[in-house]
């Protein structure tokens, strides 16, 4: 599992782009699926948890046609993976 966050123009044309354009790269790479989150503190910013190895984001990330994407999607930066802090039970 993957967390990354990211800043983004336009939330909805971020999602026009992140659903199709994106998707189609993502599963090349071998993302399972994600889900995305809006932060309620930034309007601009937005989390989103994929189904993914670090291998795949790091094929993902690395792709050449991944920059174009990102762009057309309207983002800020490149978007940044959290660091895993733990995992517990409940």
């Amino acid at each position: 599992m993957i967390l990354a966050t990211t800043q983004v123009e336009d939330f909805d044309r971020f999602l026009q782009v992140f659903s199709t354009k994106g998707a189609a790269k993502r599963k090349q790479h071998g993302s399972k699926g994600a889900t995305v989150f809006r932060d309620p503190n930034e309007a601009d910013r937005i989390w989103a948890f994929f189904d993914w190895d670090a291998q795949g984001w790091q094929s993902f990330v690395s792709d050449p046609d991944v920059p174009a994407i990102l762009q057309e999607a309207g983002h800020k930066g490149k978007p940044q993976a959290a660091e895993l802090g733990g995992q517990y039970d409940a």
